[in-house]
Parts: structure tokens; C-alpha cells; sequence
């Protein structure tokens, strides 16, 4: 199936919401009209022979962004280093054993941001493990609690609500949020030949963790059946939750 990927709506106006593009003067500007800054995290992964290994980092950082232009604030790039989920054996994943090393630079993120002034920081994870989600709302509580006038918000992908696909890892879900950002790294003609309706295609069969499986590392709908068409409407919905999430 051929789609049109001429497009990336994931550069729309972000030149001046990234944070590392900026001039110092830019970014004072930006934080005076919104004083929100995202910090999106996400892992080099595994995410099946159609999608890219840094597919979570690249969905937190384009949400994001999207928040930004539409409602204000500025984008840090994201952070490619995640912990847990289970998938450490594959290829071409860096898994952090223990969460203390990212919590390490993303504690010295906030302390800098503080002093910066900046009002709000959302944590944003394209990686929705536990573990990683455990870690980035403690960190945010622990924040919080010690009285600091910037505000710590902490939410994963996995969270946001409204939206017509449900959260998975591989499947429809992610290949339909990447195509919004980077329709060109969507390739789902590397994926083996596989009958759709074929009895064993379960979403979340333990058999997926096999390398001989053609969705092999594929935990959800079967992401040959993904839409384009809700590409971007997925992607709009996800950006104004996290706006709003920010705005509390």
C-alpha cells in the first residue's frame, strides 16, 4: 500500500518553540508569553522492522512541539535514554538497568529551569513502561513537595484521553503518531507477509517475542491495518490534551 509522505507536519512553526534552536533573547521572549517548557522523554527501542528505534523519543518530542506552537512554551530535545519495559534483549535497544542515571539529568534540567524562572515543566515519555512512568511522577512529587514555585508535571503518552486508537507498542497506534510527524520512516513494507486474519495474529501474544514472528516485537493491532487518514487528528488531539495538562 503506497501513502503520501510528502508531507511533515511535524516541522510546522517548531523552529521557533525548540529550545536549542533559540537565541537567549527568543527564548525569554517565548517563556514571558507562556513559561512553560516540555521536556519529552523516550528510548532507542525495538519497535518492529517498519519504525525507527528512537520512535518514542521522536513522538514525545513531536507532540510537544505541537503543544507548543498551538498553546505556548518551548521544547527541549528529547532525552533517548529510558528504563524498563521488558525489551532489553532486542536489537538495537539500550534499556537503562536503573532509572537513578536519567532521574540524575533530568533533576539537573529542573534545578536550571528554576533558576531560570521558568513556571511549569511537563515531563512528557513517548516510552510508557512502568518503570519509566514510576520514575518521572516521583520525581514530579518530589518536586512538588518541597515547595518550589516552578510546578513538575509528569505525563506519558499512554495517558492521553479522547482519542480514537488506543496506546500499544508497534502497532496501530504508534505507526499512526509517527506517520503524523515522519511519514517518510514509516515503511511497512519491511514487515513479512502475514495474513491479517490469520487465527494466531493475536495483539498480544507472548509468540510476538519471537524473532521468527513477522510482527515480532509488535504488541497491539496488527500495524498493517493503521489509517492514514487519522494521522493527523490523532496527532492534533494528543498535542491539545498535553497543552491542557500543562495549563493545570
Amino acid at each position: 500500500m503506497n501513502y503520501d509522505k510528502t508531507a511533515d507536519s511535524g516541522s510546522r512553526g517548531s523552529e521557533r518553540v525548540q529550545i536549542e534552536l533559540l537565541r537567549p533573547h527568543e527564548i525569554e521572549a517565548a517563556l514571558r508569553e507562556c513559561s512553560t517548557v516540555y521536556l519529552p522523554l523516550g528510548s532507542i527501542e525495538w519497535h518492529c522492522a517498519h519504525l525507527p528505534v528512537g520512535l518514542d523519543g521522536l513522538t514525545a518530542h513531536g507532540v510537544c512541539v505541537h503543544a507548543a506552537v498551538d498553546h505556548g512554551g518551548l521544547v527541549y530535545p528529547a532525552l533517548y535514554f529510558g528504563t524498563g519495559g521488558g525489551h532489553s534483549h532486542y536489537p538495537w535497544t539500550v534499556m537503562m538497568a536503573r532509572d537513578d542515571q536519567i532521574r540524575a539529568l533530568i533533576e539537573h534540567a529542573l534545578v536550571r529551569l528554576a533558576d531560570f524562572g521558568v513556571r511549569r515543566v511537563v515531563l512528557f515519555s513517548g516510552h510508557f513502561a512502568p518503570a519509566q512512568l514510576d520514575m518521572i511522577a516521583e520525581l514530579a512529587a518530589e518536586w512538588n513537595g518541597c515547595g518550589h514555585d516552578m510546578k513538575v508535571i509528569a505525563r506519558g503518552i499512554n495517558m492521553v484521553e479522547g482519542l480514537p486508537i488506543g496506546p500499544d507498542h508497534a502497532g496501530v497506534f504508534e505507526t499512526t503518531m509517527l506517520y503524523a510527524l515522519r511519514p517518510d520512516r514509516v515503511d511497512l513494507g519491511q514487515l513479512a507477509a502475514f495474513d491479517l486474519d490469520h487465527p494466531s495474529n493475536d495483539d498480544f501474544e507472548e509468540s510476538r517475542h519471537d524473532p521468527s514472528h513477522p510482527l515480532w516485537g509488535v504488541f497491539g493491532p496488527d500495524p498493517r491495518r493503521f489509517d492514514p487518514q487519522l494521522a493527523p487528528a490523532l496527532l492534533a488531539g494528543a498535542a491539545a490534551w498535553l497543552a491542557a495538562q500543562a495549563a493545570y
